[in-house]
This record gives C-alpha cells, sequence and structure tokens, in this order.
C-alpha cells in the first residue's frame, strides 16, 4: 500500500507540469525553448505564424537529412592512410635462396627413367609424326600414360573436331566425324592437350594449350607430382642439392658466414630451399648502416650441369626477402637471379598497419579465420597465402579425397598418386579452374593486419669477368672441392649482393577517417547553422518527450478507470442502493434488496392472509445515494483519494 500511495504522488506532482493536455505542452514549449523557429509561431501574428511554421518545418528537414548522411558516413567506418617516414637501425629481412631445380638428376634419374623415355617417344612423335610411325616401337612403361595421356586435337573443321591419341587408336571427339585413312596430325596442325577421365573414364575433359612446349610441360610435371609423391619426403631432401655444395661463399657486412648460418626447409617446387636470418633459433641480425658494404653477399653454385632435363626449363637461383619467422612463399614472391651475373638488391622497408575490425576484416594471427593453418607446422605467423593454399588443401581432401603434394598434409591424409586415387588429376583440374572454389577460399581468408613489404631495386652485371673469371674459379673450385682443377663453370656460379639503400622505415598506417569527435561536431555544426541550436535544446526537446509520454500514461490510466466504472456499472439493472439499504445489508446478512414492484398486489397472496400493516418507512435521501467519485486531488501531502 505505502508503494502505491507513492507512486500516486509521485503521479499528481508530475501532472503539475507544463500542462495537462497536449495542447498546452506545446505552447508551453514553444514559449520557454532556446530554438528561436518555435517562439515566433507562437508571438508572431497568422500569416506569420503560418511562414514561420513552414520556414521551422523546412530548417527540421535539412538537419534531419544533413545528420543522416553524417551519421551514415561515420557508421561507414573509412579509413584514412597516412605515411610516416623514421630514420633508425632496421633488423635485417630474412633471405631465402633456392635452386631452380628441385633435384638433381643424377639422384632421381632412376624414379623418371620410365617418365623420361616416355617423354623423349612423345616429342618424337609430335616433331617427326611419319618417321615416329615408321620406326619400330621401344618398349615403353604405358602405366602412367594410360591415366593422362596426351592427345591431338585436329580443329581444321571446327564443326568436327578430331582427337587423336599419339600411341593408341584413333578415336573422335564426335560421333559422325572420323579421320581418313592414313592421315596424320602434327604439331602445325593439331593442338596438343591433355585428357584427363574420371576413374570409370565416362567423364572426360581436355586441357588444350596454345603451344605444344606448354602441354608437354605440364604433362610432365603432373606425372613427375604423382611419382614424387609417393617418396617419403626425408628421401626427398636428400635428392635435392644440399647446403654445401650450393653455397660457396658468405658474407654479412664485415662478418663470415658459411651455410651454417642458413635453415634449410623442403619446398616442392625448389626442393632444399635455406634461410638466412630467420629468427626461429638465433637472434635477428641488425643492419649496421645502409649501403652494399653492410649488406648481405652471396657466391652460389646451381650446378646447371645436373638439372633435371623435362622438369625445369628455367636456370638460376631463386630468391625471396621475407620478414622474421613467416613462411617463404619463393614460386609467387620471389625473384630469379641469373648465372654467370652479379645481382645487386637494394632494399627499401613498408611497413602496412591496418584497422581491424569494424574497418576491416584483417586479423591479428589468424585465430579468427575459419581455415586451419596447415603451415603452422613450421611455427610461422599467419599470412593470406598460407590461409588461400590451406583452404586449397581442405578442398582437395574433400573433393579427391587425397592432398596435393604441393602443399603441406593434414594428419592422417595422404597425397594424390595414380595407383591409390586414379582419378585425382581430373579432380584436380576441375578445383583448379573453378570459380566457386577460389571465391570460397578468398571470402574466408583474411589479411594480415599487420605486415611488411620489402621494395627492391635490381641491377646485373656480369661475373667474373673474362680476366678474372680463372683464378676465381680456381680458388673456388678448391675451397669446395679440394681439387685444383676447375670444378665450377660460369653456367652455374651466381653472385648476390643485398642491402639497405637507406634506413628509412617507412611505415603505412591506417586511423579512422571520421570519429566520434568529427560526428559531433558535424552534428552539432548544422543544427547550430540551420536552428540555431545547441545541445540544451535538445535536452529540452527530450524533457518535453519525457511529458509527452506522461500525459499519455496519465491519460491511459484515466480511461482504464472509467472504463472499469462503467462494468461495474452495468452489473445492476436498477438505481444505486439507498443509505437505508446499506444499512440493512450491515446489520442482517440474510437480507436481499427488493428488487419487485412495491405496489398492492393482492394476488401475491393467499386466501385469508391479511396483507402486511406497512411500519415507518425509512427517510429516503437522494442527496445520500453512492455517486461514482473520480479521484480528488490534493495539493497537500495527504493522500491522494
Amino acid at each position: 500500500m505505502h508503494v502505491k500511495k507513492y507512486l500516486l504522488k509521485c503521479l499528481h506532482r508530475l501532472q503539475k507540469g507544463p500542462g495537462y493536455t497536449y495542447k498546452e505542452l506545446l505552447v508551453w514549449y514553444c514559449n520557454n525553448t532556446n530554438t528561436h523557429g518555435p517562439k515566433r509561431i507562437i508571438c508572431e501574428g497568422p500569416k506569420k505564424k503560418a511562414m514561420w511554421f513552414v520556414l521551422t518545418l523546412l530548417f527540421t528537414s535539412l538537419v534531419c537529412w544533413q545528420w543522416g548522411i553524417f551519421i551514415k558516413t561515420y557508421l561507414s567506418c573509412k579509413v584514412s592512410v597516412s605515411l610516416s617516414m623514421d630514420f633508425k637501425n632496421m633488423d635485417f629481412p630474412a633471405v631465402t635462396i633456392c635452386n631452380a631445380s628441385p633435384f638433381q638428376y643424377s639422384k632421381v634419374k632412376h624414379l623418371l627413367k620410365d617418365l623420361d623415355e616416355l617423354m623423349e617417344a612423345v616429342l618424337e612423335r609430335i616433331l617427326a609424326p611419319e618417321s615416329s610411325h615408321a620406326n619400330a616401337t621401344r618398349a615403353l612403361n604405358f602405366t602412367i600414360w594410360n591415366h593422362t595421356p596426351l592427345v591431338l586435337i585436329d580443329e581444321r573443321n571446327p564443326h568436327h573436331p578430331v582427337v587423336l591419341d599419339l600411341f593408341g587408336d584413333n578415336y573422335n571427339g564426335s560421333a559422325s566425324s572420323s579421320p581418313a585413312p592414313g592421315r596424320i596430325c602434327n604439331a602445325q596442325g593439331c593442338k596438343v592437350a591433355i585428357r584427363l577421365c574420371s576413374s570409370n573414364g565416362t567423364v572426360c575433359t581436355f586441357q588444350k594449350f596454345t603451344s605444344a612446349t606448354q602441354a608437354v610441360m605440364e604433362w610432365y610435371v603432373l606425372q613427375a607430382t604423382n611419382i614424387f609423391s609417393q617418396v617419403p619426403r626425408k628421401e626427398l631432401m636428400k635428392m635435392g642439392y644440399p647446403a654445401e655444395q650450393l653455397i660457396l661463399a658468405c658474407l654479412f657486412g664485415a662478418e663470415p658466414c658459411s651455410y651454417r648460418n642458413f635453415t634449410s626447409i623442403f619446398y616442392p617446387d625448389y626442393g632444399n630451399c635455406y634461410i638466412f636470418n630467420w629468427g626461429m633459433t638465433d637472434k635477428t641480425l641488425p643492419s649496421a648502416n645502409p649501403g652494399a658494404e653492410f649488406g648481405l653477399k652471396l657466391i652460389l653454385d646451381i650446378g646447371q650441369e645436373d638439372y633435371v632435363p623435362f622438369l625445369t626449363s628455367t636456370a638460376g637461383a631463386r630468391l625471396m626477402l621475407h620478414k622474421q619467422k613467416s613462411y617463404p612463399f619463393v614460386k609467387d614472391e620471389g625473384i630469379y637471379a641469373m648465372a654467370g651475373m652479379e645481382t645487386s638488391i637494394g632494399v627499401l622497408v613498408d611497413k602496412l598497419e591496418r584497422k581491424g575490425k569494424p574497418y576491416s576484416q584483417c586479423t591479428m594471427n589468424g585465430s579468427d579465420v575459419p581455415i586451419r593453418n596447415l603451415y603452422s607446422d613450421y611455427n610461422t605467423t599467419y599470412s593470406i597465402q598460407a590461409c588461400l593454399r590451406s583452404c586449397f588443401q581442405e578442398l582437395m581432401i574433400q573433393n579427391c579425397s587425397c592432398g596435393h603434394y604441393l602443399y603441406p598434409l593434414p594428419h592422417g591424409e595422404k597425397y594424390c598418386n595414380n595407383q591409390d586415387f586414379p582419378d585425382w588429376a581430373y579432380c584436380y583440374l576441375a578445383l583448379r579452374i573453378s570459380v566457386k572454389q577460389r571465391e570460397a577460399c578468398i571470402s574466408k581468408c583474411r589479411e594480415s593486419c599487420n605486415d611488411t613489404t620489402y621494395t627492391m631495386t635490381i641491377s646485373m652485371a656480369e661475373w667474373p669477368s673474362d680476366s678474372s673469371e680463372d683464378w676465381i674459379f680456381h680458388i673456388l673450385s678448391q675451397e669446395r672441392d679440394q681439387s685444383d682443377n676447375i670444378t665450377i663453370s660460369r653456367k652455374g656460379v651466381v653472385k648476390l649482393n643485398i642491402y639497405f639503400q637507406e634506413f628509412n622505415d617507412r611505415t603505412i598506417q591506417e586511423s579512422p577517417a571520421n570519429n566520434i569527435v568529427w560526428l559531433l561536431s558535424n552534428l552539432g555544426g548544422q543544427f547550430g547553422f540551420w536552428m540555431g541550436g545547441s545541445v540544451l535544446c535538445l535536452i529540452e526537446f527530450g524533457e518535453i518527450l519525457i511529458d509527452f509520454v506522461w500525459i499519455t500514461i496519465i491519460k491511459l490510466v484515466a480511461f482504464s478507470k472509467s472504463l472499469r466504472q462503467r462494468q461495474a456499472q452495468a452489473r445492476y439493472a436498477g438505481p444505486p442502493p439507498t443509505v437505508a439499504e446499506l444499512v440493512e445489508a450491515h446489520t442482517n446478512f440474510g437480507f436481499q434488496p427488493d428488487m419487485v414492484d412495491h405496489s398492492p398486489d393482492t394476488g401475491a397472496y393467499a386466501d385469508g392472509q391479511t396483507l402486511p400493516v406497512p411500519g415507518t418507512p425509512p427517510p429516503n435521501y437522494d442527496s445520500l445515494r453512492l455517486q461514482p467519485l473520480d479521484v480528488i486531488e490534493s495539493d497537500s501531502e495527504g493522500d491522494v483519494i
């Protein structure tokens, strides 16, 4: 009860506000607000009142429109980019060195023997089809060929293309066309393609090429992938170029170094790769000063004479600069250094710092990316390249039931090969050209919020010169092979100079283009310019809204009370009871109000009974009848009736 009385008092006091009706509330607001327009609506005459009403409504609409634009701009979370340059000592980047050939041919020749013989026969059929058909066919192992053969597609008649197998019977791409007897197709008149079929052979597709060179190289790489995927990773590393054979000399600034200062990893595209200053086990090395004299100097021997002839068509060293503890994606981000050349690389460092959510979808460490990072076994940091390749490997496992040889393999899975997964090549090609697959991986992967890029200025010169070639090669041959004869040739030697051009650490940093201060300033500026208002005017408007709500509540409460009273009166058909009837009802519990007609009716009594003698009736004061009472308000602190 006390709580109810307290609430009634509060309601009673709120009624003493600016008015009891909506009209009184609006008039009070227009008379007391600090906004200029509403005052003139009340004070001026009819014509000016209408004019000021239209102006106030127009400028209010303009303010709301401008506010909507500013709020939308603020919620768009745009960023501005600032460039800052700082002169300071910088850490030398990690340098990854690879050979263009992943393996030494002398160590993998036994694995590629059948494939190489088949490749030579394919080249004979493509280049000299007449002589190859005339010669006796050598004993070839067609086990590999049967899975993914090379074919010739005769498209001279585009409506009826003819497909010819290099080593099999001629078969047709369409049922209505067939090659003429004795017809021979060469590389000039036909296109070379790779035929890929599903396991049951019912669905086949052709991967076409504009040049036979591209076709045979892609076919050879596909077959070599099948072979190398069945060899353990440790055995593959033994077949690559060892560090002591690849790295002949090393100098960092004024400090000598050797192949022991490099960390070895196996990169399937390039075999054994070696990383200098990776920062995994040793402390990161700083650069003392900018300039070529304070950088990293290397002399390499790529051993070009031992390249795999059909697997590698490029000779040189592949290198990449990257930040510490990041995995080097040498094939995508690396550069080549030519043999017989001295390559000087001047480096500039650019650091990019992106803003996270809600300004962008970048990630700090990849923990919020829904893709399992398969490169985490190397304890490297997150990168979008690692995410995209991990995503593709997951799709390979889901669709093809095996993983590709070029990417890390999850635990418990197997690499694709023709023996265990006969249709893996068909599945791989369909997945690689799928736009849906690329979009799915791009939508899941996110960029790193902090990234470092190295801008390189490259210059080359012939090395060694003709006058110094003899003594340089003699010394290098004696140091590596302990031989008095020259074992190193110009075709295999590569010299590298990697250094900082300058110590300007350039940082590209994102910051919010529109912050809360910008938003409030623009909102207040527009409100003050168009309506002459301020924050206090908004508070006044908020106060009026609160009063509006309370008046609405009061009216709803009054309406509810009147509705309940009308419902209570509807239950009684006659007039309200008199005071005498109420007294009788309190003293005689068996009392029932007489609702029948009180006129004398002798038929209502039995024969022989006399009519009752009327007594003195109770006073019938109409003024004492109970009437419904409204809530009587009082200005005092007493109870509200």
